[in-house]
């Protein structure tokens, strides 16, 4: 076997070759085992052969479940009842079926399946529902026929927008649906759509992330323990509503991805599938590795054929029936590890090879990234792993896992840590530099400075940690005070700096671009089921009398620019974007200064000191500002003229011919960002 380019990139990765080669011949054999000549694609239609559907004027039925006597549907149309006529048959390897007359039940009427095994029984949701709701008095859920009348809607035309191009890097507006009312209640895809949408594709984002899409029982999960994997969160509409949502977002240009949950499942028995057939190793791991440690979940057992054709059935059916264009997938360092991950400080790669890994979930992870590349050849696959696992974000034919970007994970946690602890004074130019371009070149990363994560009660946003309380009191335009304006100033400069040294994308959460203020909290006992702060504050930012107007238009402005300038090239390294190229790196002076393409991006993160004619070495020419922090706009002070050009000043002996001294006055805590023109 030739040896794999994974290998032949890291020499740092030779010594573990043959578990790198082991992982990749497993994904082989596995593939070859599962599909014999189909393609991955073509095998993993569950979704169009189990759960409910109707074809030739009848309504045709299938479940799995092998440890089972007896199943039946009961529901609106038979009392709830055990009826022979409702009864499934078993056809084979565990598949029972039942084929019911069309007027057997009706649009919108509820059922479960009545489950029997030897000395038990049990009422469940069909594994392949893909409607599930809640009744409001009773708080129980049941799966629901859902055979709507044709709902057609006009396609939204928006002038001018684009998608994407390949090798474009992605600008993700992650959001909950739920959560984007502001309004205390949970908000609907249809009011999402008419009312949020339009706002993300102003800012210029062409990607969107949307949080909580199936089914889960506890809203305050924010989405992560799911019960019914196929069924759309029936809290926020209808797979209708959740369609024309994802078609308006395509009309504006924009990529829809979601997160996408297959680290472990909700132990809920009546709403998920927590011991369906009577037995607790169906899907999952039996014994001590059933339950995760510290998530209060089920793990799967990703070494079952029928687990590998439910999760990869799962992935092929969100980008065929809804047109999503991929994944962020959850919990990936979870799969990855016997230990989860938990307790491991992944300090050098002999922490990724020392028989921690899990074979069988690299394997799912493998194979679900060359089918969802199969289903959609430009769809988009990101991996949330904090263990840095090599290859994660590589091809699967060069010895990776094939996801298209990995979470650069680092970054936030930098970013809480430096606001933390370290003074302002004691800030790093250098140091932040390093952190944000640290990564293996071979791998594309998405970064971001926060997410959802980062905003939950128990943490802080970083406009909260920056102001804190000054935020009630002093964000009106005339009321800032030091905490404020220091807190304004770097809440641009640290986006700006995370978002302009990508070498995949950068992400943002639902309303941080504006500095919203406060935490997320969703409703719960401790909080009286309050949806004070699980909501977003847009008239915050749609009065232009409170600063979060000018973050607002900031982020806008800084997202436009990238888009515009920082488009990838071709050269012998294949497709990339331009490399970040550091200029200079003054610790003293707390100054950085780097180019990407015709871009030049200078940082004075000095709180008390402005400089005068300050030096950076660029190519020779002429160049106009096009972006600054500092200014009034952005709820800066406006200390510069940017209408300004600058022409580079000869230098002799120091650099080379065709380098100058761009000179500029930096004001104190700002950047700013200049082009090239001639």
């Amino acid at each position: 076997m030739k040896t794999l380019k994974l290998i032949q990139s890291d020499s740092y990765l030779r010594p573990y070759a043959s578990a790198i080669e082991g992982r990749y011949n497993y994904a082989v054999y596995q593939e070859k085992k599962l599909t014999g000549d189909q393609k991955l694609s073509e095998w993993a239609n569950g979704y169009m052969y189990f759960g409910l559907h109707k074809a030739n004027q009848q309504w045709i039925f299938r479940e799995w479940a092998p440890n089972a006597t007896a199943i039946y549907i009961i529901g609106d149309f038979n009392g709830w009842r055990k009826n022979e006529a409702y009864r499934l048959q078993p056809v084979g390897n565990g598949v029972w079926e039942a084929t019911l007359p069309a007027d057997a039940m009706k649009h919108e009427q509820l059922y479960k399946l009545l489950v029997e095994w030897q000395g038990g029984w049990g009422e469940r949701i069909p594994s392949y529902a893909t409607r599930v709701v809640q009744d409001e008095q009773t708080k129980l859920f049941s799966a629901q026929v859902w055979e709507p009348v044709e709902v057609k809607y006009e396609k939204l035309k928006v002038k001018g927008a684009k998608r994407r191009k390949a090798g474009d890097p992605l600008y993700i507006y992650e959001c909950h649906i739920g959560m984007s009312s502001e309004e205390e209640r949970v908000n609907s895809y249809d009011e999402f759509r008419r009312d949020v949408l339009p706002r993300i594709a102003k800012l210029g984002y062409n990607c969107l992330q949307i949080m909580a899409i199936q089914e889960h029982p506890y809203y305050g999960s924010f989405g992560y323990h799911v019960s019914n994997f196929f069924a759309v969160s029936s809290r926020q509409g209808t797979p209708e509503e959740l369609k024309h949502l994802i078609a308006d977002a395509h009309a504006y240009g924009m990529d829809v991805i979601m997160d996408i949950v297959h680290s472990h499942a909700v132990k809920n028995e009546l709403e998920g599938l927590g011991n369906f057939d009577g037995t607790p190793y169906q899907y999952f791991h039996d014994g001590p590795k059933r339950e995760h440690p510290a998530w209060d979940s089920l793990c799967f057992n990703y070494g079952k054929d029928e687990v590998l054709h439910f999760l990869l059935s799962n992935c092929k059916y969100w980008l065929d029936v809804y047109d999503f264009d991929g994944f962020r997938f959850d919990g990936v360092t979870s799969m990855m590890y016997k230990s989860h991950g938990l307790g491991e400080d992944f300090v050098d790669y002999s922490c990724y090879y020392n028989g921690n890994e899990d074979g069988d979930a690299i394997c799912y992870l493998t194979l679900a990234n060359k089918l969802i590349h199969e289903v959609k050849k430009n769809a988009i696959t990101i991996a949330e792993d904090m263990s840095g696992m090599p290859g994660l974000a590589c091809p699967i034919k060069d010895g990776g896992m094939g996801f298209d970007y990995r979470l650069a994970m680092g970054i936030p946690d930098f970013w809480i840590k430096y606001i933390k602890e370290v003074r302002d004074e004691d800030w790093k130019a250098g140091h932040i530099f390093y952190e944000m371009t640290n990564r293996r070149q071979d791998e594309k990363t998405i970064s971001y400075a926060e997410s959802h994560d980062q905003a939950l009660v128990g943490d802080k946003t970083i406009i909260f940690r920056l102001c804190d309380a000054d935020m009630y009191w002093h964000f009106e335009h005339g009321h800032a005070n030091y905490m404020v304006d220091r807190g304004l100033a770097l809440h641009k400069m640290i986006r700006l700096i995370t978002a302009s040294t990508i070498n995949g994308g950068y992400l943002n959460f639902m309303g941080n671009e504006f500095g919203h203020p406060e935490w997320i909290d969703f409703p719960r006992q401790g909080n009286g089921w309050s949806h004070k702060y699980a909501r977003r504050q847009w008239s915050l930012v749609d009065n232009p009398r409170y600063y979060y107007s000018n973050l607002n238009l900031f982020d806008e402005k800084m997202v436009h620019l990238l888009r515009e300038h920082l488009l990838p090239v071709k050269d012998k390294n294949g497709l990339h974007l331009p490399w970040v190229d550091k200029l200079c790196d003054n610790e003293g002076d707390q100054v950085v200064a780097y180019q990407r393409g015709d871009l030049v991006f200078v940082f004075n993160w000095n709180g008390i000191k402005s400089f005068s004619d300050y030096g950076i070495p660029v190519l020779a020419g002429k160049y106009k500002v096009v972006l600054n922090t500092d200014a009034k706009e952005f709820a800066g002070f406006g200390l510069s003229d940017d209408t300004v050009e600058h022409f580079t000043q000869p230098d002799t002996g120091y650099l080379p011919a065709n380098k100058g001294w761009l000179q500029m006055y930096l004001p104190a805590r700002s950047a700013v960002v200049l082009q090239k023109i001639d």
